[in-house]
């Protein structure tokens, strides 16, 4: 026999106090962690190509500070 919160045993009628899982939900808008991280990883690296032409045109080093 199931309750909202517990269940008891058949057979031997003692109550199990442990919570019952709660339901899966499943959201149909998920992409995957693998997706979005892999797009974020080219975002970023974009960003740091940029940054790394922007320093060259105006320092004339890729690493500024760094002969």
């Amino acid at each position: 026999m199931t309750g909202s919160s517990y269940v008891i045993q058949e057979g031997n009628g003692r109550q199990n106090t442990f919570a019952a899982e709660p339901r899966m939900y499943v959201d149909p808008e998920y992409k995957g962690y693998a997706k979005e991280a892999e797009l974020a990883n080219a975002r970023w690296a974009m960003i740091g190509f940029i940054a790394a032409i922007g320093a060259y045109a105006t320092t004339g080093q890729i690493i500024p500070g760094i002969i």
